[in-house]
């Protein structure tokens, strides 16, 4: 396509090209998504099942036949790592877009409404935000005990302060518009105005926020599972791949590093792609105007 063309001048404009076209923002999708595809079809691109033991090949070195080795049991390691993505990016996108959902409904209704539910919610919202994210997911798996609903149920809680506050404060500043104003004194409901004008506007720095919060989520799940608190054995998970890794640190380190790598990869390209989209979309100066 012409340097000149209309239609390449529009393409380079559009947010999408400003995301994809610098090296962060590009490279970091292309990694997310090889991830993303990697779980995805795992059943097709793991070498071997994740289950399967070999006790004849335990703690075997990176090889042709495993090319990041095997664990205490024979296992090899780079399929547990890639059946082990399933289980991370599931808990923590489940997780997020719950706690997403449910922080934008509070959020927006304490932000529009005000009044009693407003300080209600603003005082639990202060109150969880006092405490750390694992602190919180901590509390809430040892209420739930462990496995894999209680983890997205915890991680869910755990990060739901977050967006009630940053919906909160977005509804707080849109409502005072003056397409809001005439929306109310035309005699649109509070759903209309809620769901029509305020939320489609106040929604992208709370995506965007989701979006970061996900590779956090990534390290929460891995802490739960590090603590044999998050999804339990034999379903794989990186977390819990490092705890039994931590035992053979000495005698088999890669059973440890290669999951550890992982986190450390997925986890980065979250946040480079996130920093791409914050620069794209000018999301810091419209949460500074809060």
């Amino acid at each position: 396509m012409p340097k000149g063309c209309p239609v390449s001048r529009g393409l380079r404009r559009s947010p999408v090209w400003q995301v994809v076209g610098t090296w962060r923002g590009g490279l970091s999708l292309a990694v997310l998504l090889l991830i993303a595809l990697a779980a995805v079809f795992a059943p097709w691109v793991a070498p071997y099942p994740y289950d399967i033991q070999n006790l004849s090949a335990t703690n075997r070195a990176p090889s042709i036949a495993h090319w990041l080795g095997t664990d205490e049991f024979g296992r090899d390691v780079l399929s547990r790592i890639i059946y082990g993505a399933r289980t991370s990016l599931t808990v923590a996108l489940t997780a997020i877009c719950g706690s997403v959902t449910a922080g934008m409904c509070l959020g927006a209704a304490a932000g529009y409404f005000g009044g009693l539910f407003d300080r209600l919610v603003t005082a639990v919202v202060d109150l969880t935000w006092s405490f750390p994210e694992v602190l919180i997911a901590l509390i809430f798996v040892a209420i739930l005990g462990a496995g894999l609903y209680s983890t997205v149920i915890a991680i869910s809680i755990a990060y739901l302060a977050q967006f009630t506050r940053l919906t909160r404060a977005q509804i707080m500043t849109i409502k005072g518009e003056t397409y809001v104003e005439a929306a109310v004194n035309l005699g649109s409901g509070h759903g209309h105005i809620l769901f029509r004008h305020l939320l489609p506007n106040a929604i992208t720095p709370v995506i965007v926020a989701g979006m970061l919060a996900t590779g956090d989520a990534i390290i929460l799940e891995a802490t739960l599972g590090f603590f044999g608190l998050g999804v339990q054995p034999p379903k794989p998970s990186w977390g819990a791949m490092m705890s039994s890794g931590t035992a053979q640190i000495f005698l088999a380190p890669w059973t440890i590093l290669g999951p550890g790598l992982a986190i450390a990869i997925a986890v980065v390209s979250i946040n480079l792609f996130g920093d791409a989209l914050i620069e794209a979309m000018d999301i810091r100066n419209r949460i500074r105007e809060v």
